[in-house]
């Protein structure tokens, strides 16, 4: 195995350059590519097994990427294994009809989350999100949507801007310009758009009282985590949920991250605020492709009767829905969340000492299971907040130290860390142990 400060990446950087050739940037997704921060060439992992991950090059990690959040066991959880391959000798991967397995699933989705009457699924976040809107659309005959400045909802169309907006571009902070996020999208879905900064409920309260009649729903992350897992100020989203419905606008929480990850019933659970709709994707399968979307009887009667089509040649796959069964099986055995919290508190609380300990200052923001480092004093309330107190180059070449020591978690500091199931206090330790070297490095080179 390479050494711990001089990692070989010969043949990952071998695959990169061959991919170039024939492969649209060289990756399947800008998320593992140089444009998210990896450098100077993404890496090619080999395996996984439980916390950790190996590359092509024979290195080893403990793994805090999990693959962007959907790992909530850890690499190849067995008894998730178990069922997929048992499903996949017995079924093949799809019958492309109804099945037995696809009640056992939503039984148990809208037993853990709270205020979820019904459920349909899909395959991706995205697509979650796209039903989920068209949804509260039809039910309120409204077609404006508020989202927030910062979250990411996924990369529809209708959906995608102000996502990560150049401030200088994006209008006064109290009345943002709607931005899209990518050339392609239509400027003219702009006016189906209104961006508001988050944790401002006043701002909300205002626009919403204004703008009833145009408004369908409020969309948020209940946990700001695509920016670093900025927190919800106290007593905020019980403001939003306190304002729409107030005013008969429906509120979807786009739970694809903190969906089964903060608790079983997840951010709903957690912060005890039921949404009218809530989607779901990433820990639901494990790592298998499936997402959902659920929530009150009345409002996904729509689906149910078919006046709003949820469609989906690969919808609830028996291989998929196998490995969402055991994956919920495995995460409602008790003391599963207190475990993970605690772990990953004492994670999070170490890194932060680290940087104490060497002058530097530091916090946490977001939950034991997925939260972010911020070298600053005062934690980010706002997406613009967070964009000022980012140092992305401080943060980068953190990131490059801790993954010389065999530690692996994203480049980007708009990004988060995830804790799985599979890791264990002596996974903390070695992370620990790589924080103390890499600390005292970047503390030397930024002095």
């Amino acid at each position: 195995m390479a050494t711990a400060l001089a990692p070989r990446i010969d043949r990952s950087r071998a695959l990169y350059e061959r991919a170039l050739r024939s492969l649209a940037g060289g990756v399947g997704s800008m998320a593992r590519g140089t444009f998210a921060g990896y450098a100077p060439h993404p890496l090619y992992m080999d395996r996984g097994e439980g916390a950790r991950i190996y590359d092509v090059d024979g290195n080893e990690y403990v793994d805090y990427l999990l693959a962007l959040g959907p790992l909530i066991l850890g690499h190849r959880p067995p008894a998730v294994t178990k069922a997929v391959v048992e499903t996949i000798e017995r079924s093949g991967s799809m019958l492309g009809t109804n099945h037995p397995l696809e009640p056992d699933l939503a039984e148990r989705v809208v037993r853990a989350v709270p205020g979820a009457d019904l459920v349909r699924f899909s395959n991706s976040g995205t697509e979650a999100v796209m039903m989920a809107l068209r949804i509260a659309r039809a039910f309120t005959g409204r077609r404006r949507i508020v989202r927030f400045e910062g979250h990411f909802h996924g990369w529809a169309d209708a959906i995608q801007w102000s996502v990560r907006p150049p401030v200088a571009a994006a209008g006064l902070e109290h009345a943002p310009r709607p931005l899209p996020a990518a050339p392609g999208i239509p400027e003219e879905l702009a006016e189906t758009i209104v961006v508001l900064p988050w944790n401002r409920p006043d701002l909300l309260e205002r626009t919403i009282r204004d703008r009833r009649s145009e408004i369908a729903a409020v969309i948020t992350e209940p946990l700001m985590a695509n920016n670093g897992c900025v927190e919800p100020q106290p007593g905020f989203l019980r403001a939003v949920r306190e304002v729409t419905a107030a005013h008969d606008v429906l509120l979807i929480f786009d739970e694809v991250i903190t969906g089964f990850r903060l608790a079983l019933g997840g951010a709903q659970e957690r912060y005890g605020v039921r949404a009218d709709l809530a989607t779901f994707a990433k820990a639901l399968g494990a790592g298998y492709p499936i997402s959902a979307v659920a929530g009150r009887r009345d409002v996904m009667e729509l689906v149910a009767r078919n006046e709003v089509p949820y469609l989906g040649t690969y919808n609830t796959s028996s291989l998929v829905v196998a490995a969402a069964i055991a994956t919920l099986d495995e995460l409602a055995r008790p003391g599963t969340y207190e475990r993970l919290h605690a772990l990953g508190e004492r994670l999070a609380n170490g890194l932060r000492d680290e940087f104490r300990g060497a002058g530097i200052p530091a916090l946490v923001q977001g939950p034991g299971p997925v939260f972010q480092l911020w070298f600053t004093e005062t934690p980010a309330t706002t997406y613009r907040e967070a964009i000022a107190k980012a140092k992305p180059a401080f943060y980068a070449a953190f990131q490059q130290a801790m993954l010389r020591r065999g530690v692996l978690f994203h480049p980007s500091q708009q990004e988060h860390l995830f804790l799985s199931t599979a890791h264990t206090d002596g996974d903390v330790d070695r992370t620990l142990e790589a924080a103390r070297g890499a600390v005292a490095e970047i503390r030397d080179r930024f002095a």
